[in-house]
């Protein structure tokens, strides 16, 4: 008798511990659940990547805008960018608008070591700025490829493609000490994130890294705006390992996180485009204050 009641003792023991455990597993599981779907659909768009690709603005400037492309190869991303450039898109941003002409197709598409041609139908020459259309193509390409040279062709026809700049400035009064420098500026709109940038033809002999920060502290482009600070000054630079070191006084940073911001991409663009390096490291009083990657 006494055997019995112990026996159901534990078994009434044991059957409320199962109970408590199933309870408290029950939720632990549906989260786990969860977490499981959320992964998955991360796997799902892996082949996602954030791009930089060239789209036109309501200035007919050629801007750099952040994207999603999809695609892993080479081929696949190229031909995302040939669709999302072209006219009527719209996926694209408020007040900006891609300039391929509507319904080009890619006929053939040919990788020769670092060489990429691309054929294209002829709705591809149906437009009044041949010289935008293929400079903003050939701009966005080269941000998602590594080729070190594109040709386009139409029909099997060879277009004439000598890119000299992006939204190219002269600014000559001789033929003498000509210098080409790239300068990124951001549109002059409070609500705009955009970089614009713009290839300078000048009479200046100096270094261009000079230039450059001479130019945002004195902005002179139509509808452009720059962040940099008048009283900023360049005290010295230079170039070790891949890396432009630029160190400047206290009027690199700005109270507003945002402003400085804009105001190191828009030095840091600059210098990549115009120097062969991969990173800036910002100093201030010869210590590191932050950086930016190619």
């Amino acid at each position: 008798m006494i055997m019995k009641k112990a026996l159901k003792k534990i078994w009434f023991t044991t059957l409320m511990m199962f109970l408590i455990i199933a309870i408290y597993t029950i939720p632990t599981i549906q989260k786990e659940e969860k977490v499981l779907r959320t992964n998955l659909e991360i796997k799902d768009i892996t082949n996602l990547s954030t791009s930089k690709v060239y789209l036109k603005d309501q200035n007919n400037y050629l801007v750099k805008v952040d994207t999603f492309l999809e695609g892993k190869t080479d081929e696949e991303k190229i031909d995302k960018v040939i669709q999302y450039l072209t006219i009527d898109n719209e996926k694209l941003p408020i007040g900006l608008s891609g300039y391929i002409p509507k319904n080009t197709k890619i006929l053939d598409l040919k990788v020769e070591g670092q060489s990429l041609y691309l054929n294209f139908s002829s709705q591809f020459l149906n437009t009044k700025n041949q010289e935008l259309v293929i400079t903003g193509l050939i701009y966005s390409i080269k941000e998602i490829t590594s080729f070190q040279e594109i040709f386009l062709s139409v029909e099997g026809n060879p277009l004439q493609q000598k890119i000299t700049g992006i939204n190219k400035k002269y600014d000559l009064t001789s033929r003498d000490s000509i210098n080409k420098v790239v300068i990124y500026y951001l549109e002059n709109d409070e609500d705009s994130t955009y970089y614009v940038p713009v290839t300078k033809y000048m009479n200046d002999d100096r270094e261009k890294i000079e230039i450059i920060i001479e130019e945002l502290k004195n902005p002179k482009e139509d509808k452009l705006v720059s962040l940099v600070s008048s009283q900023l000054d360049l005290i010295n630079y230079h170039e070790e390992n891949n890396v432009m070191f630029l160190n400047f006084n206290e009027k690199l940073l700005d109270p507003n996180q945002d402003i400085t911001d804009k105001v190191l991409n828009t030095i840091a663009y600059s210098v990549f485009e115009n120097y062969d390096v991969n990173m800036v490291m910002f100093e201030i009083n010869h210590e590191n204050v932050e950086y930016r990657k190619r």
